[in-house]
């Protein structure tokens, strides 16, 4: 079943490892074989990598796109092993992602890693809120 994609004037899409970006108008097409597809929406750049969680989803993309995962995956690994030792209750969300990684499925893996920023983001907000204020 082909993949319709539409893209908004200038957005990004990834196609297989072909980046691609849309003009100046609105426009959608078919992608018709099984190529790895990322859209702009999806993808976190390195340098946007600000926190362990990101991190990991930069490490993900890599493994989702890259025809050997094996590096990738390792450093999904190592990353989340030292986010589950700060942070022990991010370990359900990387169990979820693993296992999507296990079973093979990348892109559902990259998918799950967006709880994954999410709980980080509500753990980050509240350890600002408990932050005494300067004197």
């Amino acid at each position: 079943m082909p993949l319709r994609i539409e893209l908004k004037p200038g957005e990004r899409v990834i196609i297989g490892d072909c980046a691609i970006r849309n003009g100046p108008r609105r426009s959608a097409f078919l992608v018709e074989t099984g190529h790895k597809v990322l859209r702009e929406s999806e993808i976190v750049r390195e340098s946007e990598a600000d926190t362990p969680a990101k991190q990991i989803c930069v490490a993900l993309q890599r493994a989702y796109l890259l025809d050997d995962p094996f590096d990738a995956e390792t450093q999904f690994m190592d990353l989340a092993n030292a986010v589950m030792r700060a942070a022990p209750s991010s370990k359900p969300f990387i169990a979820a992602i693993y296992e999507k990684l296990v079973a093979g499925d990348h892109y559902r893996a990259l998918k799950a890693a967006r709880d994954l920023v999410a709980h980080e983001g509500r753990l980050l907000a509240l350890a600002e809120a408990e932050r005494p204020l300067p004197a």
